[in-house]
């Protein structure tokens, strides 16, 4: 096993311009299809492990960065694990959307939320520190 971070990084869908907010997947496991998705790093992650992560993120740190640089850009106003079981829980129908994390963060720096009105912010990115397994 070697240890290393993992990143992921998912496209912006919605942003509310007056309230400086936006939203998207923090990350995808499976796709909406049932394919297991690979990320940018090339790493496969299990939807109970991004479950893990995402409740000890909400728990303990709340906080964006700038690209894993500058923190305190922003706070977390949603997160939700969506998993087969929620999904039926919900009543979405099987097919219909992917296995992840999906987030929402106002945005408080005003520097961030320009690039990200421009597009030059376009995605989420995750950071955090795994062991590999090679599989």
């Amino acid at each position: 096993m070697e240890s290393g971070t993992i990143q992921g990084t998912f496209k912006i869908r919605k942003q509310n311009e007056d309230k400086h907010i936006a939203f998207g997947w923090a990350y995808q496991c499976v796709s909406k299809t049932g394919e297991q998705m690979v990320d940018h790093s090339g790493d496969i992650v299990d939807v109970a492990e991004i479950e893990k992560a995402a409740y000890k993120f909400v728990k303990l740190y709340r906080e964006g960065s700038d690209n894993h640089e500058r923190g305190g850009v922003g706070v977390v106003i949603e997160s939700m694990v969506f998993t087969k079981e929620k999904a039926e829980a919900l009543g979405i129908p099987p097919g219909v959307m992917p296995e992840g994390w999906w987030v929402g963060f106002e945005v408080t720096d005003e520097d961030v939320w320009k690039k990200i009105k421009t597009g030059e912010y376009s995605m989420f990115s995750i950071e955090g520190t795994a062991s590999r397994v090679q599989i």
